[in-house]
């Protein structure tokens, strides 16, 4: 039992667990050290036992005297879509009146006729007169009190219980794609990092195969400067990165001279060139040349649409329109963050003048009036962005079942747009990992600023669901990574080790029932990454939300180690041969992987990196036997090209409804993109670029083998799960 039972009675309510089961299977029990450092976190003042006593009063105040939720995410045709429950503080409500009106979205409002109140009840249930069908309706109620008149009003979300199925993609059949990390592509056009012309002709090719999805990493928005390049750890994941843009075909490209001249010269041509030919992305540099032509573009549209307002300007207009206060928080985040780099301030918001560091400040107000052409250059490139991917999205839409397969990362730094923007969201004093395992003995820090649950629900969960429709908008599948962190994440305390963490609860019913309604609304599958050690029934929770499992062919070995057989891999879920934090199969193979890791220091001895080769070989040899019993012939994966053959003709064997099929594992990659755990300076992850140009690639006969293997194997008759 605590020690301080009012300690843990107040971390209850802010939703901190009193224990976890670790990786073996024992009980952590949650301190109160950690509890007190959470909650200090969350702004509550725990110095002493009375000011405990006195937010757990206030807590409840608060609750007694909210007439109604400010938001209730409920499913279509039940009870709770059509009722709402209102709390009457006897001491505040006369005999009186108390009435609402309903505005169902897209609808007129309906007034519902006054009730008359006879008795001092704690709550009332109220039927809610029209049937509300999936959507956000808003209900506004008002009641008389002896000072007056009460309003309070309610989001309500309604759902249909689950995401979209499968089969409403691809029927009954299995289908399969290629997914890849999009930077890291190499081709004749781009600038030194994979763009979206080169998305678009990977769709081309894929589509061309049978592959009914094209998947790719986070497109979040990043800094591209010393080492700031994880697609997991962006600045904004409402908006995307301006390194992704091909400038060459942004239409203002055709008019302007200026930037056709800059790209022609001599000095440019040299250093497209050295970023091009380089083994790892200089994201500084490809940013440099990008920017100095975007520059010219922005400048372009503003002289030429701006001022007689041509069709393209009304276009970038609606799509300002359309993003609201996102864009221009963010637009404005990168207009300072530039200001205050260019006096020699540091990039860090949190390091700014402290007028600059809140958004509604007046300071950065004037910011604004002052500085709106600089503002006004990243709703452009936003602007551009969005229709480069928009492109590719109906080239991807009509040309298969799925189309694009988009990533959404768990988590934005703590540095960046989102945090300064959402300050109200974002715990400052905890970060986000995993507890300790055999992996990592302290545990993980992946160091995202965790958002609080309670902020998330009173802000009526509107950052969540503007994160679904940025991640949405162009995606017919959307991967979920660590989809667990919608029902609980493990927080660490500030300066203290993953062994001092908890786990905090959150409110998955809620969020997964948004998630449902805009997976539904934009026709798009979604998978959740659910690797690792995940609570019991978490699959089967998943599954009657329609989110397909990630299961993957490294994982998959029973407890002797032995590969399992393909029939019993699950019947919902995608299947892969890895993610991007493990090696290519060819680096799997030949533990490339491992030898990187013993380089950079990660294992605590040499004995450590001879046990860790000695059970990969062990791998091998089972995965060996498994190939062989599957394509009856001899396997030998030193050919590179005849094992992912192998792996993927087993893969495509399994009932599951989706395989993705990994670019790097058709080029024969061996380094892996990322290091888990490795440092930037040990290690530069989410550098690493193809060795071969996607042209080479097209034409290569032994990925055209194994494409067509898979889509024979994929078209055989065989219910999906």
């Amino acid at each position: 039992m605590s020690a301080r039972p009012p300690v843990e009675r107040l971390a209850a309510v802010a939703g901190i667990l009193p224990s976890y089961t670790d990786q073996r299977g024992g009980k952590v029990v949650t301190s109160d050290h950690t509890r007190i450092a959470l909650l200090e976190a969350l702004g509550y003042d725990v110095s002493s036992e009375q000011t405990i006593a006195r937010e757990l009063e206030r807590l409840a105040d608060e609750q007694q005297d909210c007439l109604i939720e400010p938001v209730a995410v409920v499913r279509v045709g039940t009870r709770a879509a059509q009722t709402l429950r209102v709390r009457l503080p006897y001491k505040r409500i006369h005999n009186r009146h108390i009435g609402f009106t309903i505005r169902p979205e897209g609808g007129e409002a309906v007034d519902v006729e006054p009730r008359t109140l006879h008795k001092r009840s704690r709550t009332l249930v109220l039927d809610v007169p029209i049937a509300l069908g999936p959507g956000y309706h808003t209900i506004q109620i008002s009641a008389v009190t002896p000072s007056g008149h009460v309003t309070a009003s309610q989001t309500r979300v309604v759902h249909a219980g689950s995401c979209m199925p499968v089969t409403d993609c691809i029927g009954e059949r299995r289908a399969f794609g290629i997914w890849t990390n999009l930077y890291s592509v190499r081709s004749e056009t781009n600038f030194g990092v994979g763009d979206l012309t080169d998305l678009e002709g990977l769709v081309r090719w894929a589509s061309g195969h049978g592959a009914e999805f094209v998947g790719i990493s986070p497109l979040h928005s990043l800094r591209n400067r010393n080492g700031d390049v994880s697609p997991y750890s962006p600045t904004s994941r409402l908006f995307n990165n301006e390194i992704y843009l091909d400038v060459t075909t942004v239409p203002e490209f055709k008019q302007c001279t200026a930037a056709q001249q800059i790209v022609r010269s001599v000095a440019f041509r040299r250093d497209l060139e050295r970023v091009r030919s380089t083994d790892r992305i200089q994201y500084d540099d490809v940013l440099s040349l990008k920017r100095t032509v975007l520059d010219l573009l922005f400048k372009h549209f503003v002289n030429v649409h701006h001022h007689i307002s041509t069709q393209r300007y009304d276009e970038f207009s609606a799509y300002k329109k359309r993003s609201g206060s996102d864009l221009l928080a963010y637009a404005t985040y990168r207009a300072l963050e530039e200001h205050c780099l260019g006096r020699g301030l540091p990039g860090d918001w949190n390091s700014w003048p402290v007028p600059l560091r809140t958004p509604e400040s007046s300071e950065v107000s004037e910011f604004r009036s002052s500085h709106s052409d600089a503002i006004d250059f990243h709703c452009y490139t936003q602007f551009v962005l969005d229709g480069q991917l928009r492109s590719a999205a109906m080239q991807a839409r009509s040309a298969m079942s799925i189309g694009l397969y988009g990533d959404l990362a768990l988590g934005s730094a703590a540095t960046g747009a989102d945090a300064w923007a959402h300050q109200n969201l974002f715990v400052d004093g905890a970060q986000i990992g995993a507890p300790p395992d055999d992996f990592a003995a302290d545990g993980q820090n992946w160091g995202l600023p965790p958002m609080a649950p309670t902020a998330l629900r009173a802000a009526r969960y509107r950052y969540w669901i503007s994160l679904l429709r940025a991640a949405l908008r162009h995606s017919g599948a959307l991967r979920i990574d660590h989809v667990m962190g919608l029902f609980r994440q493990f927080w660490i305390p500030r300066g203290l080790p993953g062994s001092s963490g908890a786990y905090v609860e959150y409110p998955a019913n809620d969020l997964l029932g948004i998630l449902a309604l805009e997976s539904r609304r934009n026709s798009a599958i979604v998978v959740g990454e659910d690797l690792g050690t995940v609570p019991r029934g978490f699959q089967a929770r998943l599954a009657r939300w329609n989110i397909l499992s990630s299961r993957v062919l490294y994982f998959e070995r029973d407890r002797r180690g032995a590969f399992r057989p393909a029939r019993q891999y699950s019947r919902r879920a995608m299947v892969t041969a890895n993610t991007h934090d493990q090696a290519p199969l060819a680096g799997y193979s030949s533990g490339k992987d491992l030898i990187l890791r013993h380089r950079a220091g990660a294992f605590e001895s040499t004995e450590r990196f001879e046990d860790e080769m000695a059970e990969r070989s062990r791998a091998m040899q089972s995965l060996r036997q498994r190939l062989e019993v599957t394509t009856q012939s001899p396997h030998n994966e030193a050919d590179a090209a005849q094992h992912t053959r192998a792996v993927y003709a087993f893969l495509a064997k399994t009932p599951a409804p989706l395989v993705g099929i990994s670019l790097d594992d058709l080029a024969r990659e061996e380094d892996p993109v990322n290091l888990p755990g490795v440092g930037h300076g040990e290690y530069s992850s989410w550098t690493r670029k193809m060795h071969g140009n996607m042209e080479c690639l097209v034409g290569d006969a032994a990925v055209t083998r194994t494409l067509d293997d898979v889509a024979l194997e994929r078209s055989r008759p065989g219910k999906a799960g």
